[in-house]
């Protein structure tokens, strides 16, 4: 064929496809009619999924009420304020550093950040795609070819679609397992929170106990090296034996290494709660001077009578609930998986050639292939990941059911570690003051020859557990009061689960 016929024949092609174009263009206000309906109506066929507030159920039982006392008086009615309420304003600041300077939430912040990018992709699958392509080619044919000598300038541009519509509901059941991982990880970001604080007071509430104890050792190694003193000058000048003045000088040094371990505890805190909160050891042990020995006091709250109202206030326990969620829609996808499949494609362009210095355009367009893919001998795998996928479904539900028990054995715990500080408190101070005014009469005795030194320090002894006793207590008490702080969620809501990583620290 001569080239110029060729030319004409390709330009009424062209023509002859601009036509279809127009003619397609003008049904495009009804094909998007008719995917837009397909789409709505393909999205409402997606795999069920079970409650969200699944607990208190037969597979997972809650009591309908503590079997711990519980506290009375409580003044707090904002759980996530409660940090604010301390009388301790350094703690505050720890907490708030320790939360910023967490890998743990560093980590749960960079798998919210995968969750939503792995929900973004899940959801694009349920919509069709489009692509855009453009292309640009010169071909030249020597003497003895069927195309011209000049060279042949081709340029095309185009949109490429397609979309599997989801008959099964297998996309609509990865969107929905996607859709519960991000709900889940925002929520154990949350938790990780609530956990942070709750570890950075845990260990400030021990270093203030560990000082005040290292003040009643240093009193007390202060005490047993004066009375070794008197009983040296004593046994000198005849009045007391050798043996004496030997044993007060072992009691002496007994003092001086008690008070040396006591002071390696504190370092110790000191240096885990440096790590913490990524502060400088030694500008924090500047800080830790003021009010060093005096516990932080809490305000105390009120926790609801029924142990279903404290666990639907548990981010750990809703994560657990969404896990279960995310299991049964992996589940139904991978049943879904093992239906045919439905894809549609389609593409628009433009395409221009040039020749000898003239140039003509043309549209084209495609509609399909309509694509059945049907899974017919793949050697059990498609069966083999349904069970797969169901039996995950069942682990992550027996997973959650124990979740639940050990959240209502935490709040137990922490209420009954409560109660019986309150209890002893009482007659932890009356030891302490009777023990302490024995030791003043004992040592009162001794100084007037009329009490032995085995008196002396048998009443020192006494009144040196007797003191640590009731710091120990006390340190019990506000511990446990930060135990009960985080195992009933730290004051979150299931409103607040969007609340990323960037919202202010908790107070």
């Amino acid at each position: 064929m001569h080239p110029s016929k060729t030319l004409i024949h390709r330009t009424s092609l062209s023509r002859r496809r601009r036509s279809g174009t127009r003619a397609l263009l003008g049904r495009m206000p009804l094909l998007a009619t008719w995917f837009g309906v397909g789409a709505a109506t393909l999205s409402a066929g997606c795999a069920s999924t079970p409650s969200a507030h699944m607990h208190g159920g037969a597979a997972a039982p809650v009591a309908a009420q503590w079997n711990a006392p519980l506290p009375h008086g409580g003044q707090v009615s904002e759980l996530s304020q409660w940090w604010a309420q301390f009388d301790d304003p350094l703690m505050l600041r720890l907490i708030e550093a320790g939360q910023q300077a967490s890998p743990t939430l560093a980590e749960a912040a960079a798998r919210i950040g995968e969750a939503r990018a792995a929900r973004v992709s899940s959801r694009a699958a349920l919509m069709p795609t489009l692509d855009a392509s453009a292309g640009s080619s010169r071909a030249k044919q020597g003497p003895g070819g069927t195309t011209p000598v000049s060279p042949a300038d081709l340029a095309t541009a185009g949109l490429q679609a397609g979309w599997e519509l989801d008959l099964f509901g297998a996309v609509r059941a990865g969107a929905n397992a996607a859709r519960a991982r991000l709900v889940s990880s925002q929520a154990r970001w949350h938790e990780a929170r609530v956990s942070v604080a709750a570890e950075v007071a845990a260990t400030y509430v021990e270093l203030r106990a560990c000082e005040a104890q290292d003040r009643q050792a240093e009193r007390d190694a202060a005490s047993r090296a004066r009375t070794s003193q008197l009983t040296s000058l004593a046994a000198k000048a005849g009045f007391q034996a050798s043996a004496a003045a030997d044993q007060a000088s072992a009691s002496a040094a007994q003092g001086t290494v008690l008070l040396i371990r006591q002071r390696m505890q504190c370092d110790l805190l000191i240096k885990a709660l440096t790590a913490l909160t990524a502060q400088d050891e030694g500008a924090l042990r500047g800080e830790l001077l003021n009010r060093a020995g005096r516990l932080p006091q809490p305000a105390e709250f009120v926790v609801t009578a029924m142990p279903a109202d404290v666990l639907a206030q548990r981010p750990d326990i809703f994560a657990a609930e969404l896990d279960v969620i995310a299991a049964s829609a992996d589940s139904a996808q991978a049943r879904a998986r093992r239906w045919p499949r439905i894809s549609l494609a389609g593409s628009i362009g433009t395409t221009r050639l040039g020749f000898e210095g003239t140039s003509t355009t043309g549209s084209v367009w495609s509609f399909g292939p309509v694509t059945v893919t049907l899974p017919l001998l793949d050697g059990g795998a498609s069966r083999a990941n349904a069970k797969a996928a169901h039996a995950r479904y069942e682990a992550v539900t027996v997973v959650y059911a124990a979740r639940l028990r050990d959240a209502l054995r935490e709040v137990e715990s922490a209420l009954v570690t409560l109660s019986s500080a309150a209890e002893r408190t009482e007659a932890a101070l009356i030891a302490a003051r009777g023990f302490e005014s024995s030791f003043g009469a004992a040592e009162a005795g001794y100084s007037a020859g009329i009490a032995s030194l085995f008196d002396l320090e048998d009443a020192r002894r006494s009144m040196v557990a007797a003191q640590v006793a009731l710091i120990e207590l006390q340190r019990e008490r506000v511990s446990a009061w930060i135990a009960l702080y985080r195992a009933l969620g730290g004051g979150w809501s299931s409103a607040r689960v969007h609340d990323g990583p960037d919202e202010a620290p908790l107070r």
